[in-house]
Order: structure tokens, then C-alpha cells, then sequence
């Protein structure tokens, strides 16, 4: 058995994010899909792969689904957008 001394012994370990530009351009986009006119953005799910987006969740309609890919197009970095969206009729009751 090899026994190594700690290395942060007394001092807090420092953490880094993994992938923070992959992560900044998720929230940006799903900052912009909130803000949508036209678009519940409630149950859509953003993730990236370098400029490449995926989009999964549902949305109420078609044409959201287009809208969605409209305003995740707009971001600037974001090169392809996937969709896996579903479509569900919400009701108000």
C-alpha cells in the first residue's frame, strides 16, 4: 500500500467548472426560450455539446417547437440546434 501525503491539508480544496462555456451557453439560450413570446419554455431542457444544442422536454404546440429552434438559433455560439421535444395539450384546469 503507498500512503501520499494530502495535499490540501488545512486549506480548501479548489473546484473548477468542467465545462464552463458549454454551460454558459445552455443558460444563455434557456434565459432567451424564458423570455419567448409565443413559447412555454416551462418544461424545455437545454444542453450542449461545443456549438451543438439539444432541446428535449414538451411544448404545447408546433409552432412552438419552431419557435423554440428560432430564438436558440439567435444565440450567438450556437451552430445546430437538435430537437426532442414532445407535444402536450396543457389545460388551465
Amino acid at each position: 500500500m503507498v500512503f501520499k501525503p494530502a495535499r490540501n491539508h488545512g486549506e480548501a480544496p479548489q473546484v473548477t467548472k468542467e465545462n464552463p462555456p458549454m454551460e454558459q451557453l445552455e443558460e444563455t439560450v434557456a434565459a432567451k426560450l424564458a423570455v419567448s413570446e409565443g413559447l412555454d419554455a416551462s418544461a424545455i431542457n437545454v444542453t450542449s455539446l461545443g456549438e451543438e444544442l439539444c432541446l428535449t422536454g414538451t411544448v404545447n404546440s408546433e409552432e412552438e417547437v419552431d419557435r423554440a429552434v428560432d430564438v436558440a438559433l439567435s444565440v450567438p455560439g450556437v451552430a445546430k440546434v437538435s430537437v426532442d421535444l414532445g407535444i402536450v395539450r396543457r389545460s388551465l384546469h
